[in-house]
């Protein structure tokens, strides 16, 4: 293949070329960059024109309550005024050829990795992940532009021909089957027109990238609303709105709208003019969209991730330190605050105590605070919401059951929210066991049957990611039969439920993780952007057309 995909995988290379110390250099000459610019204003922007409205949104960095940027605080009347320009964009876009699009966006990739350690810095900064989480975020959005650049031209735009040769036979009259002239079929998949994209706060980079260049590779119009209320990630989302318009991409194509859902969303969600949303967020705000769109009558495309609430099982005959490693890094990398997270864990009886001794040595090595500072591992909480959300559940789990580790604040000097990560020893019925927490609160319950432990680990409404750590393969195939999960890993030490890989892995939910059962980084992906349309010509000679 003309261009062959490979993953960017920056601190990998670093790391194996001996050359870390560059790596360490280069962040943190973006972050010290980064911070001249504290406190710029920034517009909206619409139609390619810089937009301004009358009230402001402040974006402060959780690490230490930093000003990273003033934002515009967007209204549905300018949600409107974004769709409008991205449906009259949407005729040229759409026309213009699927290898000029896949181009734009492979250039767009070499654009952002030109960018990486900034674009990393800021990510850093705006929602308080390390060098590594952040780095590696953004090297995951360029594989995405580079991945679905490579399908689109594996596939031929999605375009592809059929013929029926002329029958010697004649019919009075026409039915099914019946013989007839000979027909050219083109079969193609064709954009819908405008997607709202609505992202997440924990992956603004990468998510964000991914979901709206699978909107626009594909022929589709754009207008991109980053998180903008209680987790903000404004800034990420204006860059990569730059990056892209770096990268040639055309007026009104993508459409950069800051404010709160309960306006831009909202409208974005239930407006005419909108042909699909693309969302990854809450299950109750997923739901809620695709319900009051059905309600009202209105017919829209719907591609969402909505969370999860991901188990683990550790089976007697596990090798315990790759068990331990997987599961500390999947439950508390990120502070828990990944919609893979590990939350639910599910031990053997028989090496329950040593694994939980082992667990909590790991984990009492995890140093957290400043998350731009290269040695700690765990930085701080999103927002005062998440934080009351860790304080309830903690208490929640003293009523239920114990705290086995964890369950405090951290003072770390700095204006943030840090906490310890917690383990947890419930029984199944507590509410912690079925709720999506993304804090960094891992349940913990033994079993004697692995059957019991399959049953409990599907024994919730969502289905996302999974793990499994055993030495049976009698297990390992009836896990991979039974488990309930858009993504498995068995015997992964590197982490036991996060860390998909572009070109690798899928990344794909499952029951009320998912709606479509088709993921990201899958050959299935863009198909869900486009509708299917079946043109037949007749090519009789008496049905030779002229000019």
């Amino acid at each position: 293949m003309k261009n062959k995909f490979e993953n960017e995988f920056t601190y990998k290379k670093y790391l194996e070329s001996g050359n870390e110390a560059e790596f360490d250099r280069l962040f943190e000459a973006a972050v010290q960059e980064v911070k001249r610019n504290f406190n710029a204003a920034y517009p909206m922007y619409i139609g390619g024109k810089a937009v301004y409205s009358n009230e402001k949104l402040v974006e402060k960095s959780p690490i230490d309550g930093s000003v990273l940027g003033i934002f515009q605080k967007g209204t549905r009347e300018h949600a409107k005024q974004a769709i409008a320009a991205a449906k009259s964009a949407f005729a040229a876009w759409s026309a213009t050829s699927y290898k000029e699009r896949a181009a734009m966006f492979r250039n767009a990739a070499e654009i952002f990795a030109k960018n990486k350690f900034m674009l990393g810095a800021i990510l850093s900064y705006e929602n308080g992940k390390s060098r590594y989480e952040s780095i590696g975020e953004v090297d995951e959005a360029i594989d995405f532009m580079r991945y679905y650049a490579n399908e689109l031209e594996s596939n031929k735009g999605y375009v592809r021909k059929t013929f029926m040769p002329e029958s010697t036979a004649k019919v009075a009259a026409g039915f099914q089957g019946a013989p007839s002239s000979g027909e050219k079929v083109i079969i193609a998949m064709k954009p819908y027109g405008v997607f709202g994209v609505i992202a997440p706060f924990n992956f603004p980079v990468s998510i964000s990238t991914g979901m709206s260049v699978g909107a626009m590779i594909t022929g589709n119009t754009v207008v991109f609303k980053p998180s903008s209320t209680d987790n903000m990630s404004m800034l990420t989302g204006l860059k990569i709105y730059e990056l892209l318009r770096q990268a040639g991409l055309p007026d009104g194509v993508f459409n950069f709208v800051t404010g709160p859902g309960s306006e831009v969303g909202d409208e974005l969600a239930n407006s005419a003019d909108v042909a699909g949303i693309v969302f990854t967020g809450s299950r109750s705000t997923g739901l809620g969209m695709i319900a009051k769109n059905f309600a009202a009558g209105k017919q829209k495309v719907f591609i969402v991730e909505m969370g999860g609430k991901n188990p683990a099982i550790v089976s007697k005959s596990a090798n315990i330190d790759d068990a331990v490693a997987g599961v500390a890094s999947a439950a508390f990398g990120y502070d828990g605050q990944k919609c893979s997270a590990l939350s639910r864990l599910y031990v053997h009886e028989s090496i329950k105590e040593l694994f939980i001794s082992k667990l909590i040595e790991k984990i009492r090595g995890f140093k957290i605070g400043n998350p731009l500072e290269k040695g700690n591992y765990m930085g701080p909480l999103i927002s005062g919401s998440a934080f009351k959300r860790y304080v309830e559940s903690v208490e929640k789990a003293k009523r239920d059951g114990r705290i086995l580790y964890g369950g405090n604040a951290v003072n770390t000097g700095l204006n943030g929210l840090y906490v310890e990560p917690t383990l947890a020893e419930v029984p199944h019925s507590s509410e912690l066991v079925h709720n999506e927490l993304f804090v960094p609160i891992l349940t913990i319950e033994s079993f004697k049957d692995f059957g019991e432990a399959i049953k409990m680990a599907n024994d919730v409404e969502y289905g996302l990611t999974a793990g499994l750590y055993s030495g049976s393969n009698k297990e390992i195939k009836q896990f991979m039969a039974e488990i309930e999960a858009g993504v498995v890993y068995i015997n992964r030490s590197v982490s036991a439920t996060t860390g998909a890989i572009v070109g690798l892995h899928t990344f794909v939910g499952w029951k009320g993780s998912g709606l479509t059962g088709k993921g990201t980084g899958s050959k299935y992906y863009l198909e869900q952007f486009m509708r299917e349309q079946s043109i037949s010509q007749t090519t009789s000679a008496k049905a030779k057309t002229s000019e």
